[in-house]
């Protein structure tokens, strides 16, 4: 069986393609209606707001991309898996938010020097109104089944949704600033978008740069407690972890008794790794290294 079919048939990587179907489909009726009346009335922040939830369904796209590659089983040029290109997808994401960012600001510029008075109706209101109950289930669904099936993917979306809620909220306030008189609240209130954009992209890179430069994933003190619990172990030191919530990989030293016959020994270590996956979860790998207890006598 090739890497690609293997890939197709993962439950985990099937479902999260089924959740970003549905998201992407809901997005873009939401990104058609806003840009659509965002266009009739001449309203910016109706028209950013609609590029906001465009942007959400084009970084459903690059999910769907970067589930489906990251789904593949290892390899012998990746012997720890793919599952990092979701993470690395999920950077795409937040890059889409930062040309978004530029786009509004641009066409703000623009918009101050040269006004336009926007036509904001009752159809207006109930567009924005429809869009906003729709985001809010969108994120509220994503985000469950990101942390049901902890997903980067799903769960980096989410925040992308959840700012696109706070900017259709700002896109209402914007309405009755214009209906009292005061237009240039339009472009202002476009401005104030491009911060809840920016700050779920900047909140997106920091999680995702945290995966790919191997931050700690779990409390060292957790594992050591786990690991000393286990029979024959005399001391646990230099603990690390790195990864997704996901597939943590766990690498650490283990002290045993001089003259424990290597066959013992040997079935400790998998005691150890059975125990720490079990206790755990998302650990997909655990190496562990024996010494005898007399090398820490050494070092000393």
């Amino acid at each position: 069986m090739t890497s690609v079919s293997k890939a197709t048939k993962n439950p985990r990587s099937a479902s999260i393609h089924k959740v970003l179907l549905v998201i992407l489909l809901l997005n873009w009726f939401v990104a058609i209606l806003k840009l659509i009346y965002g266009h009739i009335t001449k309203s910016q922040s109706m028209a950013a707001d609609g590029f906001h939830s465009f942007s959400d369904g084009a970084s459903n796209i690059v999910g769907l991309l970067g589930i489906w590659y990251a789904s593949f089983p290892k390899d012998k040029e990746h012997p720890y898996g793919h599952k990092k290109y979701e993470t690395f997808a999920s950077i795409g994401i937040a890059l889409l938010l930062f040309i978004v960012c530029f786009n509004i600001i641009q066409e703000s510029f623009y918009r101050f020097s040269n006004p336009v008075l926007p036509q904001i109706g009752l159809a207006s209101v109930i567009v924005m109104l429809v869009t906003l109950a729709i985001n809010f289930f969108v994120m509220k669904y994503e985000y469950k089944r990101g942390k049901e099936l902890k997903s980067d993917i799903l769960a980096s979306d989410s925040l992308h949704t959840k700012a696109d809620i706070f900017t259709s909220c700002s896109v209402l306030v914007a309405f009755i600033f214009i209906k009292a008189g005061y237009p240039i609240f339009d472009t202002i209130f476009a401005f104030v978008i491009v911060l809840f954009i920016g700050k779920s992209a900047i909140d997106i890179l920091r999680y995702s740069s945290d995966v790919l430069c191997d931050k700690a994933v779990l409390d060292a003190k957790q594992i050591r407690d786990i690991v000393m619990a286990v029979p024959g172990v005399l001391r646990c030191h230099e603990i690390r972890t790195r990864g997704r919530e996901d597939d943590i990989h766990v690498d650490l030293h283990v002290l045993l008794a001089d003259n424990i016959p290597l066959k013992d020994a040997h079935q400790l270590s998998s005691d150890i790794e059975k125990t720490i996956m079990s206790k755990i979860l998302g650990v997909a790998d655990v190496v562990v290294h024996l010494e005898p207890i007399s090398s820490l006598k050494n070092k000393s």
